[in-house]
């Protein structure tokens, strides 16, 4: 889910999500929502700060912006688009910064409180008293048999707390960075977590269940607002993870490669003898970057949403990834791109299709 930002009242877009398989995203403005097919680009629904979809069901979960009195910031409403009837509604003292959702959980996340909720009956499970969480960040894995919700643990660090939103409890705390998290993703199963601080430099991957980091990709040398990431849907390890920075750009990094790993193990052997902060810088990279995807300082949200495997027929090896990107800058339009990569670890990308999200009329198909 991407929260409103700083910057929205210069923007049409006040919120934008995919949910949780990304098969349809959903836009907020202050004219209402609009909800949409990822692979047609069809329209299904047509001003809140938050929308939050259950898979394709007909459930969302909505906050108001507060510019109405019956759209409080402090209220949240579980809507049927089906009938359009509202289910239930929570308040809380506070504004709702995030919600996440699962077919058996609710998070709701204020600015010191994260709330679970059962979520069929919505009764309150726990509540987690976070330090301030001004951001609203909140990583979460809708998978029921690694689900956990990440959330930031310390104001001054990037450290980040691992709770089990199935078992209730917490499952352990990873301090991934020196500064402040500023974007963060679990894999869709949980096993893995990505995270990014406010410089922007430096993206880290830690495996969950060990809180062991994985890998680190040095994203830039210049700082940068990391506005979102994203692993592709994998069962395992996700062959991409893809992030959006205030730059414009759109980063990709390879972690599924034989050849990835192979060119790990000399800065592995040379990682255990010298400091995390040189190994780091050692890493290799083995990520592309698609340059002014959307303006300058535009906040945008990226997702990979499906991903390919080829095979050589002669040898059964992966030669090459195709993976499909969708993305939504919140200046109203959104982008999809097929990007390649081949086990020389060599990308290639091709814009498939773009168009605003305002102008799009229900049922009507969008070429690109």
């Amino acid at each position: 889910m991407a929260n409103q930002s700083s910057s929205s009242s210069s923007n049409p877009i006040l919120c934008a999500s995919f949910n949780q398989d990304s098969s349809c995203f959903a836009i907020g403005t202050r004219d209402g929502i609009k909800i949409f097919d990822s692979n047609t680009g069809r329209l299904s629904i047509g001003a809140f700060s938050i929308v939050e979809m259950l898979f394709t069901s007909s459930l969302l979960a909505i906050v108001g912006a507060g510019e109405q009195p019956s759209l409080s910031p402090r209220r949240l409403c579980l809507f049927n688009t089906m009938t359009g009837a509202a289910l239930r509604e929570l308040n809380f003292l506070t504004s709702i910064l995030a919600v996440r959702m699962n077919k058996k959980r609710l998070v709701v996340v204020l600015q010191e409180k994260t709330y679970i909720y059962d979520i069929n009956s919505l009764a309150i499970l726990d509540t987690i008293d976070t330090v301030p969480n001004v951001k609203g960040l909140c990583a979460f894995s809708p998978s029921l048999d690694g689900c956990f919700a990440a959330l930031p643990a310390s104001t001054t660090r990037g450290s980040v707390l691992l709770y089990n939103v199935m078992e209730l409890h917490s499952h352990c705390e990873i301090d991934a960075h020196r500064s402040p998290l500023a974007a963060m993703v679990l894999s869709s199963n949980g096993m893995y977590i990505a995270t990014a601080s406010e410089q922007g430099t430096i993206i880290r991957v830690h495996l969950v269940s060990d809180a062991t980091k994985s890998y680190s990709f040095r994203r830039g040398t210049y700082p940068s607002t990391i506005f979102s990431l994203s692993f592709a849907p994998s069962m395992e390890l996700p062959d991409i993870l893809v992030a959006s920075s205030s730059s414009g750009s759109v980063h990709a990094f390879s972690l599924g490669f034989a050849l990835f790993q192979r060119s790990r193990r000399s800065s592995i052997i040379l990682g255990s003898i010298i400091p995390e902060s040189v190994s780091d810088a050692l890493d290799p990279a083995h990520h592309d970057v698609l340059h002014n995807a959307a303006p300058a300082g535009v906040k945008s949200y990226v997702v990979v949403r499906k991903i390919d495997k080829v095979a050589d027929s002669s040898t059964s090896e992966i030669v090459a990834c195709r993976a499909t990107i969708s993305m939504i800058a919140y200046n109203g339009y959104f982008q999809e791109y097929n990007l390649s990569i081949n086990n020389r670890d060599e990308y290639s990308w091709s814009l498939e299709r773009e168009f605003n999200l305002l102008t799009v009329i229900s049922n009507s198909s969008i070429s690109s």
